[in-house]
């Protein structure tokens, strides 16, 4: 009798690890795909569901061979779900690793420069990748312009909350290096003069001097006499005017319209991008007090009003 027990022992050792050795060299074996696979695995996703899926898109002969494999490996403990990357021939043991390993594909997000805080909000509120509610709600001119990265199905909350901080954070840093001799109060005041400064011109060349324009008349206690600010007052920075200004609307009894009252708006009147805040810490030194559309993008910068009118004639003729 303990022949024979000894006999099926060494019978079943023999069948188990000739098992496994099979199993195993399923599991390296390079599968024959010929492009990357993107492969998705949902949040609280089973063991057994993942076998499932992985047989169906045939990244694995059977799911009896992927279930040996995560409970042998301990893989079935430690699926991260998300979008995964699959490349060309990877073993299913590889492509078992890189589903634990939490290394999804990230996506990336967009907000320019200019854009008010609803546009921006409405960016991500559209964007399909994303999900849940989008509670989180910002001022004008908190979110910084920049590409977020996320990994699909990550809240649109997160999205604002990372251009929140990255916001606070950038304008802190460029307000402590500020020139000392720009008569501005805080951080906040330099924010609003950014938005003034990116929603006036989009040719980095000319930063500098816009803001200087801005400055000049700052100190001589000039109305900035700025455009955007009107638009900002009919739009109130949900839409956008899509129309030319007309005189009448240069009337408007609102605190936004910078060609009734001196100085600054109240607030932000769009969310402007690291450029424009630079440019209003660091302006250039300049003797202009005006500046018009030079008809191909930029604009042309004047000492006088008799030239800013010369400028003006140029730019209607062009």
């Amino acid at each position: 009798m303990k022949k024979l027990l000894a006999f099926v022992f060494l019978v079943l050792c023999f069948v188990g690890a000739f098992t496994w050795h099979a199993v195993n060299q399923a599991l390296l074996k390079p599968l024959d795909y010929q492009k990357p696979i993107v492969f998705e695995l949902k949040k609280g996703a089973s063991a057994q569901t993942v076998a499932t899926q992985l047989v169906r898109q045939n990244l694995a002969p059977h799911p009896i061979l992927v279930r040996l494999a995560m409970r042998f490996y301990h893989f079935d403990t430690r699926l991260k779900a998300g979008e995964y990357l699959l490349e060309p021939k990877m073993s299913l043991k590889e492509i078992l690793e890189k589903l634990t390993s939490g290394k999804v594909i990230m996506h990336k997000l967009t907000l320019p420069e200019g854009l008010t805080t609803a546009q921006m909000l409405s960016v991500i509120e559209n964007n399909t990748l994303l999900s849940g509610n989008l509670s989180e709600q910002a001022d004008e001119g908190a979110l910084l312009p920049e590409t977020y990265t996320f990994a699909k199905g990550e809240p649109k909350n997160t999205i604002v909350q990372k251009a929140k901080k990255q916001m606070q954070k950038t304008l802190s840093r460029v307000w402590q290096q500020r020139d000392t001799n720009i008569p501005l109060q805080n951080e906040e005041e330099l924010l609003i003069l950014a938005s003034l400064i990116e929603k006036e011109t989009g040719v980095n060349a000319e930063r500098g001097k816009v803001a200087s324009v801005f400055y000049n008349r700052l100190n001589i206690d000039m109305p900035l006499q700025t455009d955007p600010t009107v638009i900002y007052a009919l739009t109130g920075g949900q839409t956008t005017l899509n129309r030319p200004l007309k005189r009448k609307d240069l009337e408007i009894e609102s605190p936004y319209n910078t060609y009734k009252n001196k100085g600054l708006p109240p607030t932000p009147i769009c969310n402007p991008g690291i450029l424009a805040l630079q440019a209003a810490a660091h302006p250039e030194t300049t003797p202009y007090f005006y500046f018009v559309a030079d008809g191909n993008g930029g604009h042309r910068f004047a000492k006088s009003l008799t030239e800013h009118n010369q400028n003006i004639r140029l730019w209607l003729k062009k």
